[in-house]
């Protein structure tokens, strides 16, 4: 039997332009990782969100 590997959120933000999509990979706390699909609209309307919180 193989050996199990807890599945963790250790690990940078990860974004990637997937085909015609982009793909970000958030780690959460308690393990594992939040994967979103975004169109290029919906991550400039993410990124201007974020700024406006932040700064």
């Amino acid at each position: 039997m193989a050996a199990m590997k807890p599945r963790t959120g250790d690990g940078p933000l990860e974004v990637t332009k997937e085909g015609r999509g982009i793909v970000m990979r958030v780690p959460l706390e308690g393990g594992g990782r939040l994967v979103v699909e975004l169109s290029a609209e919906e991550a400039s309307e993410l990124g201007d969100a974020l700024k406006n919180v932040v700064g």
